[in-house]
């Protein structure tokens, strides 16, 4: 892959914290739709701020640079906002520690049969910074990479000189080769990666295919379009099931499946538009076997806790107790779906990944 030749371009310092990233699929594959939609605006920005990476930071960015080591979060700090306020870039920064104190696995046994611990050479905690810069919706995105050649070019100011700089920074100019003659910018390194932030099932999420993707445009109230990752599937149609003998022998098989799907197609638009007018946030979509209501719109499934635990998100919560099965017939060991506007609804509502649309799509 580009990106796996890349990192080994990179000394050890910046290799170790793309170790971060080696976890994450690296596939060309993009969530179209974090994507920027305003450049930044002449407000006073506080001259401390590290304006960190989140989750929604697009999910592919360019690693600037790196920096390690006593001074890292200054170093980083000055760039980025250089990088803000000349080059309009939506830049932040990444931080990572390492430590090297304690004792790690060994290769083979000792003579007891217990494993073997090892030191490292140079036992201290270390910080690198690094420095992104994005959003693009995946990792050939063309946005992306003119902004890489552009960014391999720049000399930006906070990368020159070297003179009362941080033991960070003389070693960033050594490890782009500044402390010697070099025609090359100052971050020519520069390569685009996955956003570090993301779960590891991010790049793995269906996407949804032409032709889905045309049963579904028209739709007022589609799945495609619930901003969130996550939503509650209340109710499921399918057009399977059991056909007319008659019509199989007659050849029409193709008319009577097609049949059920506009069935099913239209008993969850009337479905989701019974729950909109009641208040819930309802979305319908429809595949190639089914059609199907998911309600709500959340980007986690479990909360973190006070106590370290984590429990259900109570809007997924919320929204089961409310369109699942009655409580009160359930206590009674009669398990009786929900019905609104005449629609029956499923036994068990459960969350789904919201499905994605292809890059470019949108």
């Amino acid at each position: 892959m580009i990106v796996a030749r890349s990192l080994q371009q990179f000394p050890i310092g910046v290799t170790l914290l793309c170790g971060l990233f080696a976890g994450m699929p690296v596939v060309a594959l993009g969530q179209n739709g974090w994507l920027p939609t305003s450049w930044f605006s002449g407000t006073a920005v506080d001259p401390q701020a590290m304006f960190p990476l989140a989750e929604n930071d697009g999910p592919w960015l360019v690693l600037a640079t790196t920096f390690r080591g006593d001074g890292a979060r200054d170093d980083a700090r000055r760039l980025v906002h250089e990088l803000r306020r000349e080059n309009k870039f939506e830049a932040y920064t990444h931080e990572k520690s390492f430590d090297y104190t304690g004792k790690q696995k060994g290769l083979g046994l000792n003579p007891d049969g217990s494993p073997k611990k090892m030191r490292y050479a140079s036992r201290v905690q270390v910080t690198e910074v690094a420095v992104l810069i994005g959003n693009f919706a995946s990792f050939d995105d063309a946005r992306g990479q003119k902004m890489l050649a552009k960014i391999k070019t720049l000399r930006p100011a906070a990368l020159m000189g070297d003179s009362g700089k941080s033991q960070s920074f003389s070693d960033f100019r050594k490890m782009v080769g500044l402390d010697k003659k070099t025609t090359k910018g100052p971050m020519h390194l520069a390569f685009v990666i996955p956003n570090p932030l993301l779960p590891e099932d991010f790049f793995t999420r269906q996407q949804v295919d032409t032709f889905v993707l045309e049963m579904n445009a028209d739709v007022t109230y589609g799945l495609l379009d619930c901003p969130g990752r996550y939503s509650v599937c209340v109710a499921t149609f399918t057009g399977a099931g059991t056909f007319d003998q008659k019509a199989i022998a007659d050849g029409g098989k193709e008319v009577k499946l097609e049949s059920r799907l506009v069935e099913a197609a239209e008993t969850a638009h009337k479905l989701t538009e019974s729950l909109r007018k009641s208040g819930w946030q309802a979305w319908e979509f429809h595949d190639r076997e089914s059609s199907i209501v998911c309600v709500g719109s959340v980007e986690q499934l479990a909360l973190p806790q006070g106590n370290g635990a984590t429990a259900v998100n109570p809007e997924i919560t919320r929204i089961v107790n409310a369109l699942g099965p009655d409580p009160v017939q359930l206590a009674a060991g009669v398990l009786v779906p929900r019905t609104i506007n005449g629609v029956m609804l499923d036994i068990e509502p459960k969350p789904i990944d919201v499905p994605r649309v292809p890059t470019g799509r949108r």
